[in-house]
This record gives C-alpha cells, structure tokens and sequence, in this order.
C-alpha cells in the first residue's frame, strides 16, 4: 500500500510538472536575473547610453535635492531646470526610485517589467482565447515571458510590456464588462508614457473607433468614451509634461533641432531596416526567430487561401492585419526623413513641432510577438504539430534575447564580463555601476576642496556622474529645456566648435547633450577606465564658464593647457581601486 502511494504520488507530481512546466524557466530567470544583479550588487554592468548617463543620474538628482513632489523649483544641472522637465512622480516606475535606493530601484524595474510582460500578455489571451486559454497556456505564457524579457530602453520598460494590458482593457470596455473598467483604463498610465506610446494608442484608439463602428453598423460608445477617459488619466499621470507643452512660453531646444531629410532610396532602405531589425530603444530581436517564422507562415497561409479560391479571407485575416501593422510603423517611420511631410505636419499642428512621430516604431515588437503567438496557437489547433514543438519555438525565441548581447542586456554584460575576469585574471575596461558613478571618490573630493554647491562642469566622462553625486552643473543631457540657455552654454564651448564640424553639427542641430567637448576628437566621454584622447588640451571660454556662475572642472584627463585657457590646478583624486582618477580644477 505503501508503495502504491508513493507512485501515485511521483505521477500527481510528474503531471503537475508537466501541466506547469513553463513555470520553471520563467522562475529560474527572475531569480538568476535578481541573484545576479543583487549578488554582484553595484558591481554589476549596467547600459550606459540613455540610462545611467540620462534617467538614473536624474532620479539620484531629485532624491538629493527632495524634489520629486516639489513644484515652481529649479534642479541644479544644465544652469538650472525646471523639476517639470523631468519624469512625473506619478509614474509606477519614478515610484520606485522614491522608495528604494537607486540601484535597487533599477533592479526592481528590470524584474517588475519582466513581470508585467507575461501578466499583460496572460490577460490579453484569456480575453481573445476564452475557450482554448487552458490548451495554450504553456505557449501564452512562454510568448509573455520572450517579450517581457526583451531589454528594452529601461526608463520606459513598463511602458513597453504593459501595452497588451490596455489593449485587455479597452477589449473589456467594447465587450460591456462592466463600468469599472473605465477606472483601470484612467489608472494605465501609470504604467505608459504618453511621449512614446501614449499619445499613439489614442491615435490608434480614434481608428478603432471608426472602423468598428463601421464593422458593427453601430456607433461605438462604449469605446469612444475610452478616450477621453484615458487621455485625462495621460493629462493627471503626467500633468507636468503637459503643462510645460501647452502653459509654458519657453521657446526650447525643440524649435532649433534639424531633423534628417533623406531621398526616397534611402528612406526605403531605412524602412526596410527597421522592419527587419527594429532600433535599439526597441531591440527585440525579433529577426533571428520570430521573423522567420512568421514571414513562413505568412507566405504559407496566404498561399493556401488563394490555392483554394479564399482571397477574401486575406483581407479578414487578423495575422495579415498584425503584418500590415508592423508595415505601416516602419512606414511611418522612415517618412519621418521625408522633409515636406514632417513639414505638413509642425504646420498643421504647430504644438507637435518636433515630436517624433516615427515612435510607431516602438510598438512593433508587441505585434511581432503577438504574431508569433497567434502562429503557434494556430498550427496547434490545426493539428500541424504538437504544442510541445510550438514550445520548443517560443524557447528558442527566449533564448536569442537572453543570448543575444545587445545595448541594454545588462545580465549578458555582467555575466559575460565577470566570467572574464574570473578566468583572465583581469578585469575589463568597462567600468560597473559603481566605478562609473565613484560615490566614494566624489565625496571625497567634495570634502576635500570644500564643495558647498558651486556651478561646475566634466570633461572627459558624463556630467550625469557629478550631478548624482549631488554636485551641480552647468552642462548636462536632456532633450527638453531652454533654447536661450543652449545659446549661453554654446560660448563656453565655441573653441571646440570651431575646430571640429562633426561636433558643431551635432550640438546646433541637436544640443540634448550640453557637454565640454573635444577640440579634437569626436568625442573622449568613455565609461572605460581608460580614457581615450588624442589631445590632453581643453578648448573651452573660461571666461563665458564664469559668466554663467562656472567655478569647477572636473576632468578626467590631466589638462596640459589648462593655465593658459584659466583654470588652475587645485589637486588630483584616484579611487581607491585605481579604476578612475579625477582632476578637479578651478576657474580663475
């Protein structure tokens, strides 16, 4: 008897594993993802391109200064900004830079957005897959946790994974589920960005409207109620962003950018480009699996509907329509290289001067996964194969982007560089999280010379470093702020201007990056520990520096010019293990 309870107990267990399997790879992920990065702690690899260099040091800023609720105050980078410049307080993921420390904060974010992708897609299904949810579970979840794991530009890795969440809850609205939904929808943007997909779901949303209405011979109410519902939860969310679009006559750097104006070969070519590819704010690699097999599919399907004399199920296909989506944003996309149709645009609506509507192109990697899931449901329920083999190609799927090094895989760049230096015995060039921002080193240097808020700048590394070590700075990178201050900045830069074209282009036709530039080399802001530059001169006006308030340098290279540009030496700081050394000079 004994032994007959123990093997039906082995076969409830080997059934249960089989039954929830998918579980496995999914628990093992998230706790080698949070064993990694809270193992390594601060000495992991974090991205540093629009990320620790922009919103991380931003978050630090106004934890420092107690600014995050504060309104009608300035913080202390690029001269002095509005707090309304940067991200709302109440955003889900600006929440956790509130409550936790910041490198925790962006742990938390990585597995929260990881968490929120497979959520999204669980509730979209069971919503489109009523009946059959139980039959595709493994798959659905399987296909949320390839796109939840996606490395998405980490500021709006929420935004991404939610998007299946608010398509669930617009479904719910023109399905009458109930009057509360209207509440979860005004709530979503917690979990959005109007600037990237806000704006665009509202646009879709109006389309939808009209097309269902037509579908259906019946107004649409219930969805058309939807919007004003959700774009006044955008306006709350972000209440911020939107006053300083529509209150503020502050002409910014927006009105002086140039955008690209490419001929039609070349705007082709770049369509096709971010078809295949996608772009990095948006690397889904979704090329190296998910393309293959939806394109075959795609070519398959249709080849059967018009082998049979169905070409008119083409047209009704929702697979067909998922890849005329994905089309239309990459369309979109490089039309916005098109001069006279960005052109029509700012003039028809003069507030959208300069807002990049190519951002379709950030919702394409939800259609791409949500093609792939539709495929595998679909050859299932055909009875083409089993769902054992549709899993082994969602598994692979999972393990291109897991596998695949691209600029936000910081769980690759960690692995990858720690293995390196355990077996080399060395350590790479790159610095860690901690190395980059050398908390420890900027106190000391702050104790040192007596720092007690004074207006400063870097050269040679990121201003976003001094500013999250609570130091204040004249230059600094953010895409939005005063044009008249882009002006005054560019005196004390115009030295390394004029030498070099590709920088002057690139600060007067852009200027998000206010930085001390080479007067040589393109550029010689590095997160390497060695710093890598031709020239060992400063080209800067110490004079214009000073104007605006400037009374510190803080430089990653020893300046050989710096006494007859007007700085003087006032002493050199190393950290303590050697990775970065830092020469603080000072305006005379």
């Amino acid at each position: 008897m004994k032994a007959q309870m123990e093997k039906l107990t082995r076969q409830k267990w080997f059934i249960w594993i089989t039954k929830y399997w998918f579980l496995f790879p999914i628990a093992g992920y998230l706790l080698l993802t949070a064993g990694v990065f809270f193992g390594y702690g601060e000495r992991s690899y974090i991205g540093v391109h629009d990320n620790m260099d922009l919103f991380l040091a931003q978050f630090q800023m106004l934890k420092n200064t107690g600014t995050f609720w504060k309104h009608g105050v300035d913080v202390p980078f690029l001269g002095g900004v509005s707090r309304d410049n940067l991200p709302s307080e109440l955003s889900a993921y600006s929440l956790l830079y509130m409550i936790f420390p910041t490198y925790t904060a962006y742990v938390i974010g990585i597995l929260g957005k990881i968490l929120l992708g497979i959520v999204s897609f669980r509730l979209l299904a069971t919503e489109l897959f009523p009946d059959r949810y139980m039959h595709y579970r493994p798959v659905i979840y399987m296909t949320g946790f390839a796109y939840g794991i996606i490395w998405f530009f980490p500021a709006f890795g929420f935004a991404f994974t939610s998007i299946p969440l608010c398509v669930y809850l617009l479904v719910k609205i023109y399905r009458r589920q109930g009057m509360w939904w209207y509440a979860a929808l005004f709530a979503y943007p917690l979990v959005s960005y109007f600037s990237y997909h806000g704006i665009f779901i509202l646009g879709y949303l109006v389309i939808a409207v009209i097309w269902l209405s037509i579908r259906d011979r019946r107004p649409s109410w219930r969805l058309a109620a939807a919007l004003p519902v959700l774009a006044l939860g955008y306006v709350v969310c972000e209440y911020r962003l939107f006053g300083q679009m529509l209150f503020s006559d502050e002409v910014t750097i927006r009105s002086s950018m140039v955008n690209a104006s490419l001929p039609i070969p070349e705007i082709l070519r770049e369509i096709g480009t971010v078809w295949r590819e996608g772009i990095f704010h948006a690397d889904d690699i979704h090329g190296k699996v998910v393309l293959p097999v939806c394109i075959l599919y795609f070519v398959v399907n249709n080849g059967i509907y018009l082998y049979k004399k169905q070409a008119k199920k083409i047209l009704r296909d929702p697979f067909n329509f998922l890849m005329v989506f994905i089309l239309f944003n990459s369309v979109v996309y490089g039309l916005y290289d098109f001069e006279p149709l960005r052109s029509l645009v700012e003039r028809l609506i003069p507030p959208l001067e300069g807002w990049q509507f190519n951002r379709t192109i950030f919702f394409n990697p939800v259609l791409w996964y949500g093609a792939l899931l539709l495929v595998l449901i679909r050859l299932y329920d055909a009875g083409i194969w089993q769902m054992w083999f549709a899993n082994v190609i969602v598994c692979i799927a999972v393990l291109a982007v897991i596998l695949t090094p691209n600029r936000y895989n910081d769980l690759y760049h960690t692995c990858h560089n720690r293995a390196y230096e355990h077996f080399h015995g060395a350590e790479v060039d790159e610095l860690d999280y901690e190395q980059f921002y050398a908390q420890e080193l900027f106190d000391e240097i702050k104790e040192k010379i007596g720092y007690q808020g004074e207006w400063s700048a870097a050269y040679g590394f990121h201003p976003a470093v001094l500013e999250y070590n609570g130091i204040a700075t004249l230059d600094g990178y953010l895409g939005f702020y005063s044009q008249q201050y882009k002006e005054e900045f560019r005196k004390i830069i115009a030295p390394a201007l004029d030498r070099v074209e590709a920088t002057r282009i690139y600060y007067d036709d852009w200027g998000a990056r206010a930085y001390l530039y080479s007067g040589t080399d393109l550029s010689i802001v590095n997160a390497t520990k060695i710093v890598y530059a031709t020239d060992y001169d400063i080209y800067i006006d110490a004079q214009a520096f000073c104007a605006l308030g400037g009374r510190y340098v803080f430089s990653r290279l020893e300046l050989a010019n710096a006494e007859e540009t007007g700085l003087r030496l006032m002493d050199s700081y190393t950290a303590r293990d050697g990775s970065c050394t830092v020469y603080v000079y000072e305006a005379a």
